[in-house]
């Protein structure tokens, strides 16, 4: 099953490498460099996971997840750093420096989990399809 992530970095080269494997991996992706853009894309909504990579502020990464819940609740939410684990806003993380093939595993492990998949059937559910 395809996810429609959206993947935000504060570094567009580093963004621009990974979103490619991601997307080869056979994923829908946006992607969104600066706190700022990230914040607006994860307002209009309509992502099942969105990944906050390690290129970002600690302080970008401890106040987006709360944005993003705040705006569509059941978007999952990845951190690619430590300081993911145990952040209330945050459903998984992936330590730095972990190659992009950990990354796509993480991706699938959360869609086999049924933390991704369910929401997106409820999604559709609530939407009438």
């Amino acid at each position: 099953m395809q996810i429609k992530i959206l993947y935000g970095e504060g570094d567009a080269q580093v963004l621009v490498s990974q979103a490619a494997a991601i997307q080869k991996a056979g994923h829908q992706v946006e992607t969104a460099v600066g706190r700022k853009t990230i914040d607006e894309a994860a307002r209009r909504g309509g992502f099942d996971l969105v990944i906050l990579g390690p290129t970002l502020t600690k302080n970008d990464r401890h106040h987006l997840p709360y944005v993003i819940k705040k705006a569509q609740a059941a978007t999952r939410i990845l951190v690619m750093h430590t300081d993911g684990e145990g952040h209330p806003a945050v459903d998984a993380n992936i330590d730095t420096g972990r190659s992009i093939a950990d990354l796509v595993a993480k991706i699938a492990f959360l869609m086999s989990t049924g933390e991704i998949a369910s929401n997106r059937l409820a999604k559709g559910a609530a939407a009438g399809k």
